[in-house]
């Protein structure tokens, strides 16, 4: 192999802060003059908002955790030990003579509930660090792809997994693995040894997504058991992504547990990113009577999607949709609920909008300690609340005003 520095080279330099948030960001292009075009056109333009991509915090982890894994699986490639390695892979094909010599726990885990963006993230992320190029190192002379994207089997088959990542090596450099191992007809054991001997070679980083298919499959086990020896063989960096049930998967047992440390997680909460998010989804507008959105109107997003973004960009779309066809064309409350009660009908009993953020003014509630007060304050008697209350509704008065006028009140928001 090349001299290691070439190979780091090859890939662009890290990037953080407003720099690498910049980069992320994906705004397609608009022209505020497509709310004058024929409905066909808006239609078919509206769809631009399902490529929207803002990042936020869990863009820039995901980002600097994937660059560091790539990086750690390229130094192996000119070691010693990988040298070592490729002699035991062959073997291991050839001989069934399996021995890990770079070893490692090069694996970890991106979980997160579904719609929260983790897949657009990690495209996001690929995209930026790889450059969608293929590095070529001389001596011997030899191509490394920087990532390779696999999706795990909804059976969780090991040998289909395995011939996937062959596949996926043979698009890039127009190799012939996966002919050659269908022609062959080779065993799941013989498979482990080309496919480690496979990405030695030609993978810097590996992501496996859709892993919460392993929990319901037998094949569970022995996949990630065979991703494991993937890592021992290769010294190759392993990502799983996967949805909140695959962490109650890898937590039965220490070794699948010490296999998924990596990043969780859950729905965005109410705060700068959701509202920068909402503003910018907004702003694309394709009806004709364009608006602007206000406080109340990202309040009821969250509530009506629990900070689920690919939720609240098909809320977005839908209402649009929605609005252009029946003629309103406008994008306010009533066609946002008439696309919640329309279009997501089967997300309802998964959102729960009562529990999430208030969006009406909070009620002021008198505490009972302030019926107690009444009588350490020495009122006698003839003082009862209800005469507050009486006299509040004749004079036209707020009740807590006139409560404070007499005794200690607490407001309580409820």
């Amino acid at each position: 192999m090349g001299d290691l520095t070439n190979i780091i080279q090859a890939i662009p330099p890290m990037k953080s802060g407003s720099e690498l948030l910049s980069e992320l960001e994906v705004l397609p292009e608009y022209d505020d003059a497509i709310r004058t075009a024929d409905v066909p056109v808006r239609l078919v333009a509206l769809s631009d908002i399902y490529r929207i991509y803002v990042p936020s915090q869990m863009s820039l982890e995901i980002y600097s955790k994937l660059y560091l894994a790539l990086l750690r699986s390229l130094q192996k490639k000119d070691t010693k030990l990988a040298v070592q390695q490729r002699n035991q892979n062959y073997k291991a094909t050839m001989q069934q003579e399996y021995s890990g010599i770079m070893g490692g726990s090069d694996s970890f885990t991106i979980i997160g509930a579904s719609g929260i963006g983790k897949s657009s993230a990690i495209s996001r992320a690929i995209t930026l660090i790889t450059e969608n190029r293929v590095i070529e190192v001389g001596d011997p002379y030899t191509k490394i792809i920087p990532c390779i994207c696999v999706q795990c089997p909804f059976d969780s088959s090991v040998k289909g997994l395995l011939l996937e990542i062959l596949r996926k090596v043979d698009e890039v450099i127009d190799s012939k693995y996966y002919q050659n191992a269908l022609r062959a007809r080779t065993t799941t054991d013989m498979l482990i040894g080309s496919v480690s001997q496979v990405a030695l070679n030609h993978i810097g980083l590996l992501v496996v997504d859709e892993i919460q298919n392993v929990c319901n499959s037998r094949n569970g086990r022995s996949l990630v058991g065979m991703l494991t020896q993937l890592i021992n063989n290769s010294g190759i960096s392993i990502c799983m992504v996967g949805t909140p049930e695959s962490a109650v998967f890898f937590e039965q047992a220490v070794q699948l547990a010490r296999r998924s440390l990596g990043l969780r997680y859950d729905v965005m909460e109410y705060g700068a990113d959701f509202r920068t998010f909402c503003e910018t989804v907004f702003s694309y507008q394709y009806v004709k009577q364009k608006t602007e959105i206000t406080d109340a109107v990202m309040e009821w997003l969250y509530e009506h999607t629990s900070g689920n973004i690919s939720v609240v960009v098909s809320l977005i779309h839908d209402a649009q949709e929605i609005a252009i066809l029946n003629g309103k064309e406008v994008l306010d409350m009533e066609s946002l609920n008439e696309a919640y009660q329309q279009r997501l009908s089967m997300l309802h009993g998964f959102i729960h909008p009562e529990q999430k953020k208030q969006t009406s003014k909070p009620k002021r509630k008198v505490s009972v300690k302030a019926v107690k007060d009444c009588e350490k304050d020495g009122y006698d008697g003839e003082f009862t609340i209800a005469s507050l209350v009486a006299d509040a509704r004749d004079k036209d008065m707020d009740i807590v005003k006139l409560l404070k006028e007499h005794m200690t009140v607490v407001e309580v928001a409820v």
